[in-house]
């Protein structure tokens, strides 16, 4: 019983009941609240089980814990939530007709708790699951904005169990093609070690231009060294400093060091490891950028080149749908700062080639590099030249990111839209000097200006890319229910691939179209969660191709 009154009764299976019990027990209305979505759910799909929703404990404690919006509440005050054996429990609430966490608690705590766990029912870790979902929802409810929070909350824990099911279904991937991409490009895999045959070539090429026959282009060091000690000026192995040099090497070594990067990055070793059945398997971690963006575990799932995705192809009777968001972050500043003129300049699929019709600037490529810099805080060349003419037009939203720019300059906090916090500098002594009239000119002012610069550029686009990793969990959840509804187990349409403001959909034919729409309709959507009437577009091209590569 709690102060409140209220009596939860709870018990615990044992493992092997895990899976039978969530199952006769999930319901459409119901919303699982777990410790961690990465270590329950796969348990589940191998099973052939899909949860609908869930309240991710570690995801969720990971925001409150940061955030601004949530300081002084109970849960600042424990350590990062390492994973207990917790029992889920099953709530009544649903997706986003719901949002309040303080009610789900509720509804959860009074509810029968089933998990995991053959430990008698006082396990300290089934207490503290459930103390911690106390404490969640006690910060959320006494924050300032209850409802943004709801929603970040309910967004990432939904973006984990589409996270986990990317990874049970697999990218589908052709091995063949791609061993014949490998083969083309780099020549026959080696047998015995060392390198392709046509990467060998390449430094034989480079050893002779640089009259160094011990070379080894691998080394950035030592080629660094060998490109000086040829009289080249440069500062360091980059591919956009060398092209700008004039010397016989450049050109073999750029065309090595391409390869060089297929080779490590998708050679043969990367399909051995992460590629079975047929299918990429990749490992995302959600949120695990400190803006709320993804991250990949192994396997470079958020850097798949060009060059290999024609091996990306669909099952026989089946299609790809890939979909990307159009200039997603300028999009989100407009709504984020409540700049009716941005968001009117955006109507439709190009907002670059609209500031040019606008006559703001005079070509699209200047639109999107003033953009760019207004987003990423260039305060040199071209871009640091346009800014007057977006901050003339428009006023809201550069007088947003400018605001949270001085903000990390001062050592400050920002946050996104809906209440992810930038992380907080262990030590702002750059503030502390720039603030003290005794510090010197010279060496320690220019440092402490430049560590200020620095850390503003980061909080200027913190505010812009968290806020628009949000729209996107919103979009990947609402089109994860979309899907839902679509074929049955054995056909379902189910989401592959997710990088940053793109979707890839593996479907059957025959639900293309359907995907393709449901698609754009999951955007719209979210921008509705997110911004309510606020008349912000979010335009998605959504494109049915067999393959990856004939999608791009």
């Amino acid at each position: 019983m709690d102060a409140s009154g209220h009596v939860f009764d709870s018990y615990t299976v044992p493992e092997h009941q895990f899976a039978d019990t969530v199952e006769a027990l999930d319901e459409d209305s119901v919303r699982w609240v777990w410790s961690d979505t990465s270590h329950w759910y796969p348990r589940l799909l191998e099973r052939g089980i899909v949860v609908a929703r869930c309240h991710d404990l570690r995801l969720c404690h990971a925001i409150l814990k940061n955030s601004e919006w949530t300081a002084g509440s109970e849960v600042t005050e424990h350590p990062a939530w390492d994973m207990p054996a917790a029992p889920p429990s099953p709530s009544e609430n649903t997706l986003f007709d719901d949002l309040s966490v303080a009610d789900a608690a509720q509804a959860t705590l009074e509810a029968v708790s089933c998990g995991a766990s053959s430990a008698p029912v006082d396990d300290p870790n089934h207490d503290e699951s459930l103390a911690e979902f106390r404490r969640q929802a006690d910060a959320v409810a006494s924050s300032d904005r209850p409802g943004q929070l709801s929603l970040l909350l309910v967004a990432e824990s939904a973006g984990a169990l589409a996270a986990a099911e990317m990874k049970f279904h697999g990218i589908p991937w052709r091995t063949d093609i791609h061993n014949q991409i490998l083969n083309d490009t780099l020549g026959p895999r080696p047998q015995y070690g060392g390198r392709p045959a046509k990467m060998e070539a390449f430094v034989a090429q480079i050893r002779a231009a640089l009259d160094n026959p011990t070379v080894n282009p691998d080394s950035q060091q030592e080629l660094l060294k060998a490109l000086k000690r040829a009289g080249l000026a440069v500062s360091s192995t980059s591919k956009w400093e060398l092209r700008e040099v004039k010397h016989p090497v450049i050109e073999p070594l750029l065309a090595y060091k391409k390869m060089s990067r297929l080779y490590t990055a998708n050679g043969w070793n990367w399909m051995d490891t992460w590629v079975r059945d047929g299918r990429f398997h990749a490992e995302y971690v959600v949120g695990g950028v400190v803006t709320g963006r993804w991250a990949a575990n192994g396997g470079g799932a958020l850097q798949l080149p060009a060059t290999v995705r024609a091996a990306v192809v669909a099952d026989p009777g089946w299609t790809l749908v890939v979909a990307d968001a159009a200039q997603l972050e300028p999009r989100i500043l407009s709504a984020i700062s409540g700049d009716l003129s941005m968001a009117d300049a955006g109507r439709g699929t190009d907002l670059y080639q609209s500031l040019v019709d606008r006559g703001i600037v005079d070509t699209r490529d200047h639109a999107k590099v003033a953009m760019l810099g207004a987003l990423y805080g260039s305060t040199t060349g071209r871009s640091a030249s346009l800014m007057p003419r977006l901050a003339a037009a428009f006023p809201r939203a550069i007088g947003l990111v400018e605001e949270a720019a001085r903000v990390g300059e001062k050592g400050g906090v920002v946050s996104t839209w809906l209440g992810r916090s930038s992380p907080a500098a262990e030590d702002t002594w750059w503030a502390e000097s720039l603030r003290n009239s005794d510090t010197p000119e010279g060496a320690p002012r220019d440092r402490a200006r430049q560590t200020s610069r620095s850390w503003g550029r980061f909080t200027r686009n913190f505010v812009c890319q968290g806020s628009a990793a949000e729209w996107a969990m919103c979009w990947l959840a609402g089109l994860r229910t979309r899907l839902s509804s679509m074929g049955d187990a054995r056909g379902r349409p189910h989401l592959v691939y997710f990088l940053h403001d793109e979707v890839m959909v593996h479907t059957p034919q025959a639900y293309a179209e359907a995907v393709a729409e449901a698609v754009q309709a999951a955007a719209a959507d979210a921008g509705r969660l997110m911004f309510g009437g606020f008349p912000v577009e979010f335009p998605v091209g959504a494109e049915i191709a067999e393959s990856y590569a004939d999608a791009k």
